[in-house]
């Protein structure tokens, strides 16, 4: 199953995508007297589909994609991780050594932005920089997960684009502030539940104004999915709706050459494809 939310005169509406089209639940249910979860991190955090089975049997109202402003797929996580260093190509194109285990730092919730969205280059920085990442979305609460548990954790997968401020993050040691500028963290535009997508081996692509700057696959992550989740549960508690960026392939503009290095810049428009979930599209303003 294919979920999004989006906004209908200001309010957050769960969809889901049924062929070419979104159906749209929450319209639905206030049309049959059914209450159906407020946004998706409710229904995530409820833990049960029984609202959503009894709407998606009711007569449909349909919205195409393009009619729809797209929400990020979580609003409120308590925790936005990112995994560094989890692909080979990318740690040799940077210049690193290869991780012994999982290195994750953050990002801040004012980073989330949704599908179709602007992402603002502000003054006070140059080197604006995509990273096409596969992200986990918890769906339980847990801790000191084992890896064979992680994976019952999951509550599915969506697209994001780590956006990094290069000449932020590697002025100092700690990666926050080049990783958090406002709107830098876009997710979407649809989480893919944990039961209907194999994550094993998916195409994961980037493109700048229609060209290609990163390709790669799932199975080229050095740490799996449910060896992320398990790390980070051994210090804190996961929550639903808590996210992991899982890492970037080789192919952003840190990892050129400085005379081939061209940074994002306005006007660019930067799509995260991922087999099997969708495509996240960004405007850089």
């Amino acid at each position: 199953m294919k979920l999004c939310q989006f906004y209908q005169n200001g309010q957050v509406h769960i969809g889901v995508l049924d062929g070419e089209k979104i159906l749209d639940v929450t319209a639905m249910g206030l049309r049959d007297g059914v209450t159906v979860p407020a946004s998706l991190d409710d229904f995530i955090a409820q833990g049960n589909n029984n609202a959503l089975d009894k709407i998606l049997k009711a007569t449909p109202i349909h919205i195409t994609p393009d009619e729809v402003k797209f929400a990020p797929v979580v609003l409120n996580p308590q925790k936005i991780f990112c995994a560094g260093q989890t692909f080979a190509d990318h740690i040799k194109e940077v210049g690193l050594e290869m991780p012994k285990g999982p290195m994750l730092f953050s990002k801040l919730a004012n980073t989330l932005n949704g599908h179709n969205c602007d992402v603002e280059l502000i003054h006070t920085a140059e080197k604006y920089d995509y990273e096409a990442e596969l992200v986990i979305v918890i769906g339980k609460k847990g801790k000191f997960l084992s890896e064979e548990q992680a994976w019952d954790y999951i509550f599915g997968y969506t697209c994001g684009n780590d956006m990094s401020v290069r000449d932020v993050q590697l002025s100092v040691s700690q990666y926050l502030m080049g990783k958090s500028f406002d709107g830098m963290c876009p997710l979407g535009p649809y989480v893919v539940t944990s039961d209907s997508i194999d994550v094993s081996d998916l195409a994961i692509k980037t493109r700048v104004n229609g060209e290609t700057r990163q390709s790669s696959s799932s199975k080229q992550l050095i740490f799996s999915c449910a060896k992320l989740v398990s790390y980070a549960s051994q210090y804190l508690t996961i929550l639903p709706g808590d996210v992991i960026l899982t890492g970037t392939p080789a192919g952003v503009v840190l990892g050129y050459p400085p005379e081939k290095q061209v940074w994002l810049k306005k006007g660019d428009v930067v799509e995260v494809e991922i087999e099997g979930i969708g495509i996240l599209r960004n405007r850089m303003v």
